[in-house]
This record gives C-alpha cells, sequence and structure tokens, in this order.
C-alpha cells in the first residue's frame, strides 16, 4: 500500500483539519467532533437544517456538500465505519434553528441504526427531527452491513434536492413528503475494476483479476452481481443502462437527471468517455436528459470503477433544486 498518510489511525482527523483550514468559508469543525457545520451559519437561519454523514473514505461526500443551498452539517466516521450518535446528535444540536432538523442517511445498518439513536437523543431535548434512509444501489437486494439496498452515489442528488427546497422555507413535513417523492425515482448501479484499500487494512478489500470487471460492487467493496472480462465503454453502458431501464422505465416522454460518479481511481478522461456512451445509449430511446453531472461525487478510497445514477424527473420543481445555486466545496 502506498498513500499520502502519516499514521492510519489519524487520517480521518487529520483529513478534517486539512478541510476546514483549506475551506473556511464553507465549513467549520465543531470542536471535540468529526461533524463539520456551515460557516455562513446566518444562511440557515429560521430554516430546516439538513444533515448527513457516514463513514469516511467516501470524499468528497459528505463534508463536500455542506454550504449555502445544500447541507447545513456533516458528520464523518472513521473510514468505513458509522458516525457515532452523540457526534451526530451534536451537529443537530448545532444547525436546529428552532425550524427542526432533517437528516439524511445512507442505507447501511450501522448508519441507520446512529442516525436513529441521535434522533431519539435530538426528541429528548424537543428538537423535532425527520429523516429519509436512502437505498437507490439496484444492483443487489441485500449485502454485507446492509438490509435491502445499498445507498451510494444518488444520496448526492437528494441533498441537493433538500437542501434547495430547505434554502427556499421548506418545513419540516414539507421535506419529508419531498424526500419519500424521490426516493424511488433515484436509481444507480456500479462497475468496479480494482477494489478500495482501508488504510488500517493496507491491502484491497478484494482481487480481480487484471483483465476482470465485477458489475453492482458496493461503495465498501461489497459483493456485485457478476465478474466477468473487461469490455469496452459502449459495453459497460448497455449493461448498466439496461438494469436501469428495467428498473425505471426509461420513456422519451419522461425527464432524467444523469449522474456519473467516478470511485475515486478513474480518470475523468474515462468518466467522460463513459458519459458521453451513456448519452449515446439514451438517445437511441429519444432521451435527451435534462440535468448531467460528471466526477467524482461518492469514492471509495483507490476504487477503479464508475456508478451511473438515473433520477426521474417526476416533478419539474426537482430539476429547478438541482439548478439551484449553492457554496460548497465539491458540487
Amino acid at each position: 500500500m502506498k498513500k499520502i498518510i502519516n499514521d492510519p489511525q489519524d487520517v480521518v482527523a487529520e483529513m478534517i483539519d486539512g478541510m476546514v483550514r483549506a475551506y473556511p468559508q464553507f465549513v467549520k469543525k465543531i470542536p471535540e467532533t468529526f461533524a463539520m457545520i456551515r460557516s455562513d451559519q446566518a444562511s440557515m437561519k429560521d430554516k430546516v437544517g439538513i444533515v448527513s454523514g457516514g463513514g469516511s473514505g467516501h470524499e468528497p461526500t459528505h463534508a463536500g456538500f455542506v454550504g449555502k443551498g445544500m447541507l447545513s452539517a456533516a458528520v464523518a466516521g472513521q473510514v468505513f465505519t458509522s458516525p457515532t450518535p452523540d457526534q451526530i446528535y451534536a451537529a443537530i444540536k448545532a444547525v436546529n434553528t428552532g425550524k427542526g432538523v432533517f437528516l439524511v442517511v445512507k442505507n447501511y445498518s450501522g448508519d441507520v441504526m446512529n442516525f436513529d439513536m441521535a434522533k431519539d437523543m435530538a426528541e429528548m431535548d424537543d428538537i423535532p427531527v425527520k429523516s429519509i434512509v436512502v437505498d437507490d444501489d439496484i444492483a443487489v437486494e441485500n449485502s454485507l452491513y446492509t438490509q435491502g439496498k445499498r445507498g451510494v452515489a444518488g444520496t448526492i442528488l437528494m441533498h441537493k434536492v433538500l437542501g434547495a427546497a430547505a434554502d427556499q422555507g421548506a418545513s419540516l413535513d414539507d421535506l419529508e413528503q419531498l424526500a419519500q417523492q424521490v426516493l424511488p425515482h433515484i436509481n444507480t448501479i456500479a462497475v468496479a475494476l480494482s477494489a478500495a484499500t482501508v488504510p488500517e487494512v493496507g491491502k484491497p478489500g478484494f482481487e480481480l483479476a487484471e483483465d476482470e470487471i465485477e458489475y453492482g460492487v458496493g461503495i465498501h467493496s461489497e459483493p456485485g452481481y457478476r465478474r466477468e472480462k473487461i469490455k469496452p465503454s459502449k459495453e459497460l453502458v448497455a449493461e448498466l443502462v439496461a438494469k436501469l431501464d428495467n428498473s425505471l422505465q426509461l420513456a422519451k416522454d419522461k425527464k432524467y437527471a444523469i449522474l456519473v460518479n467516478g470511485m475515486g481511481a478513474t480518470p475523468l478522461m474515462e468518466q467522460y468517455i463513459f458519459a458521453h456512451d451513456v448519452l449515446n445509449k439514451l438517445a437511441e430511446k429519444s432521451i435527451e436528459p435534462a440535468f448531467v453531472k460528471v466526477g467524482n461525487y461518492m469514492t471509495s478510497l483507490d476504487m477503479a470503477g464508475i456508478s451511473l445514477t438515473v433520477f426521474e424527473l417526476a416533478d419539474n420543481k426537482w430539476l429547478n433544486y438541482l439548478n439551484y445555486p449553492v457554496e460548497t466545496m465539491a458540487w
């Protein structure tokens, strides 16, 4: 393992310090925690706070999306480990302006349990809290660490939609209703060329032969649904779009947003080639997406691979939310 680190045990603390020192205009740290809150706290006045988080190793998720128009705070756990309830609760308290707090949780057992515990702690202090558990990965029904579908890159689009709505004054009940409406319309699937490497482990989470790929892999190197020899980008796209078509029933008379997400070790050149092929494949169905985003948004520590998210924009407001201006490190 070759990494630019000091001690594997210090990677999260030192990463957070680096973030807040590099981008003080967006985030500041809540003392004695791994939680980061907006520097511009005036932008949260009289609005519902939006808090998300999860294990580290998926950067820029989640701290990269803290800022005006998007998340109010993000809580980082150790690498691939859920943040603790007390730190999540600290973030909830910090962003509550009297309008309540909404939690966006990826569907992993540890995250769901710890965010639920933090929610209970907040409610004991009369802070109204509601939440959504994002489960956009259509690759497998159950996996390591997860009951039901996993929460992956589509979570970023949930952050964007809810953050924009909250910034425009949506109530806690409004946000819960919006999140539940949006969730089934966001689907994601991935393909990996190599596994993630956790610094404290020092080797990849699984081995793929030099010419192998794995469809449907998760963001913690959880198993996918099939391995085979690597194929050209066009053929990878055909497989992933077919899966998404089967799930969402893609149709030319509907609007879509597309997120092509690099998993951490995939060059932007390859991401844009893949995006080009996705757009061509959709064009075969006479679909011209209304919104396209390409880049590293939900990564996985050295994993080479890519995920494709399709968000069916069933309500025109959802496109407005995606285009709503934000001030963050990473959007």
